[in-house]
């Protein structure tokens, strides 16, 4: 790949940017495909966010890109526009800026994360689901899955606040009944069919796990979002434990090509 003065550049928002794998997936199909197009990975703390975002307006070359841990929600905040999965969400997970800087974002976190989840042959039917975390991600997933035929879905955090937070902005969203938060101090770890992982604890080889797979049931489906390293620690727990395990990989391998479609990042 040469980068020359006619390139277009994609951008990935991360901290830290070593775990995103969206650089590699991009660049490697711009090679496949021949088009004079680059994603490079911006790794912004949140203080510094809003003023990156912001300069990034006057690039006219620079047409938009992806979002990750932990910007999800701040980004969605400084959109002038947003489409439908971000509105549901207060959340988005790519943006695109136009010829005049206006950004526009929108999620697509909750479509892939389904769409994976389905593929690998994991029922959604009737299900008790765990979230715990309650951040951009969160959203996204609760926001999809209640669209499904399942039981419920509940949210678990540290901040109970911004747990309930996630439920509120789902209600009034989805007009569903199909969520609520439960303090984690009195999750029942045993009675869920799925489990997912949407904070970052795994992303750093100290970090401590999010659940302790012990207090779940022998059927019970562990999912984490995080994306490198693929086998997060909770993951490889899980397996070791004899339970189903489901990969952070997925939830963005089976959005790409809605992303792609809303970035323009295959058009020449």
């Amino acid at each position: 790949m040469v980068i020359s003065g006619t390139t277009k550049i994609f951008v990935i928002f991360a901290h830290p940017s070593e775990q995103v794998r969206a650089p590699t997936l991009f660049n490697e199909k711009f090679y496949e495909k021949g088009i004079d197009n680059v994603m490079i990975p911006i790794d912004v703390s949140p203080l510094n966010l809003a003023t990156c975002v912001q300069s990034f307006r006057g690039i006219s070359n620079l047409c938009g890109g992806v979002v990750t841990i932990p910007h999800k929600v701040e980004i969605a905040k400084l959109c002038d526009k947003l489409g439908p999965g971000a509105k549901a969400t207060g959340a988005v997970n790519a943006v695109r800026f136009d010829e005049n800087g206006t950004l526009y974002g929108d999620n697509f976190d909750g479509v892939g994360f389904v769409a994976g989840l389905k593929d690998h042959k994991h029922s959604l039917w009737n299900k008790e689901i765990l979230i715990v975390g309650a951040g951009g991600a969160s959203r996204a997933l609760a926001s999809e899955l209640v669209n499904e035929p399942i039981k419920c879905v509940k949210i678990t955090n540290r901040s109970s606040d911004k747990a309930k937070e996630v439920v509120q902005i789902v209600k009034s969203v989805r007009k569903t009944d199909k969520i609520e938060w439960v303090p984690r101090e009195q999750v029942n770890f045993s009675t869920f069919d799925i489990v997912i992982n949407s904070t970052s604890l795994g992303l750093k080889l100290n970090d401590p796990l999010p659940i302790d797979v012990k207090m779940l049931g022998r059927d019970c489906v562990v999912c984490d979002i995080i994306m490198k390293p693929e086998e997060t620690a909770l993951l490889s727990a899980a397996k070791q434990a004899g339970l189903r395990v489901h990969y952070g990989k997925h939830m963005l391998d089976y959005q790409i090509s809605f992303i792609a479609d809303f970035i323009g990042a295959f058009k020449a």
